[in-house]
This record gives C-alpha cells, sequence and structure tokens, in this order.
C-alpha cells in the first residue's frame, strides 16, 4: 500500500523488519509456552490456569502482546508507512485491552499487585 518508504532506505528497513518480526515471533511462542493451560484470547483468566511470573514474563508482563507488536512492527517496515500506522492502532488497541486485564488479573489472583510491581513494564522495558 503506498506511499512506499523512501528509496534509500528500503533494503536496511527490510532487513530490519524481518529481524524484528522473526524476533517478536519467536518472544510470543515463548510467551505463549510459557502461560500452557493458563493461555486464552479473552481478558478475563481461565479458571483451570495459574498466575504466569515466570520466562518472558519477568520482563514485561504482556509478552504476547509484546512479540505481536514487534511481529507487526517488523512486518510495517517491511512494508509501508500506512501499515506502520495501522499498527500503532492496534497498540493502542491492546493497551486498552491490557488495562481491562489487569483489572481482572488483580481480581483473580492475589499476588498479582506484587508482581505489577516487580515487573513495571507492559510491552517494552523500559518504556510501558
Amino acid at each position: 500500500v503506498p506511499p512506499d518508504w523512501p528509496e534509500g532506505s528500503q533494503r536496511a528497513l527490510s532487513v530490519a523488519g524481518a529481524a524484528l518480526a522473526i524476533a517478536g515471533c519467536v518472544f510470543a511462542v515463548w510467551a505463549g509456552r510459557s502461560m500452557g493451560r493458563s493461555l486464552t484470547p479473552f481478558p478475563k483468566p481461565v479458571e483451570a490456569g495459574g498466575l504466569v511470573t515466570h520466562g518472558p514474563f519477568e520482563i514485561v508482563r504482556h509478552p504476547i502482546y509484546t512479540g505481536g507488536l514487534g511481529l507487526f512492527v517488523g512486518y510495517s517496515l517491511f512494508t509501508s508507512v500506512p501499515a506502520l500506522v495501522l499498527t500503532g492502532a492496534l497498540a493502542i488497541l491492546w493497551a486498552g485491552k491490557v488495562r481491562v486485564e489487569e483489572r481482572h488479573l488483580a481480581a483473580v489472583y492475589e499476588g498479582y499487585p506484587a508482581y505489577q510491581e516487580r515487573v513495571r513494564r507492559r510491552f517494552v522495558p523500559f518504556v510501558y
């Protein structure tokens, strides 16, 4: 989808985008496997699951979203500016979903507030 990235930067952005997309996929899969039975696409935790705080959850509180954003930002760098704008919109949507999800997690798991204090960032270490 036009507009494309400036012609002189396309190769570098493609390489960086591919690397970021692959890293995002790997991070999301690692997070999903770490969650095991606790994995759900819905904001409310599953009854059979438990609070997961190991693996990538020691880095950020929502690593599947981190991996997904890495994938989509990488893809956007590989393709076009409008794709990056749409990825920004997706990030805003997921940030809202995470707020709802965290309310549910705090209500179900009494240790969640302590986990939030220990792991301060939702998506990106040192940023958000």
